[in-house]
């Protein structure tokens, strides 16, 4: 008899965007991880040419049913866990509850600074250079009803230099943490989803 293969674990990533966090998840091997759909909430989301690219299902979700829409998709892909990368609608606690699935989200702020609502793109490290602080970095949490306010999964800190703009301190909380950070965690989740089978 052969070792029975297992299935991966499905992962799902809603964007709305250019969709960078998406293709530092495409770069990495996340085993027993596998992207296996990409939903959007915009179709003019660049994000969804790097799904293309990559061979990965995409869908656009809009209208006032598109949590409905999602929730049919997931469950039509097998999805074992969400991946918002860049996702700018919030999710609502009844299509939280219907996916019973994990949900995680990249914020680039440690968290619980700079969150919550209107805290998105650029106005994150605008708020960020106004308050002075010289460190700031990403975090990557469950997502629950509250905007941001799901448990912290993990943070990495990345220094503000002089001179940074909101631009060049995107760019840099991105690359040295963002980037980092959230294949990690989705490996790790998909490695403990394949565990419980």
């Amino acid at each position: 008899m052969g070792i029975e293969k297992k299935s991966p674990v499905r992962v799902a990533v809603l964007v709305s965007g250019g969709g960078t966090n998406l293709q530092a998840l495409l770069d990495q091997d996340l085993s027993p991880g596998q992207i296996s759909l990409v939903l959007s909430s915009s179709a003019k989301a660049y994000a969804l040419e790097r799904a293309n690219k990559a061979s990965v299902p995409t869908a656009v979700c809009r209208g006032k049913d598109y949590e409905k829409q999602m929730a049919d998709l997931l469950k039509e892909h097998r999805i074992d866990l969400v991946v918002l990368a860049g996702y700018l609608k919030i999710l609502t606690a009844d299509f939280l509850d219907t996916i019973g699935i994990p949900v995680i989200n990249v914020h680039p702020a440690l968290l619980p600074k700079f969150g919550g609502k209107g805290y998105y793109g650029l106005r994150v490290h605008e708020a960020v250079l106004a308050s002075g602080d010289t460190v700031t970095g990403a975090t990557v949490h469950y997502v629950n009803a509250v905007t941001d306010g799901g448990q912290i999964i993990r943070q990495k800190k990345v220094s503000v230099k002089p001179g940074d703009t909101p631009e060049i301190l995107q760019e840099r909380v991105m690359e040295e943490a963002e980037w980092v950070i959230l294949p990690q965690v989705t490996r790790e989740l998909c490695q403990d989803i394949a565990k419980r089978r």
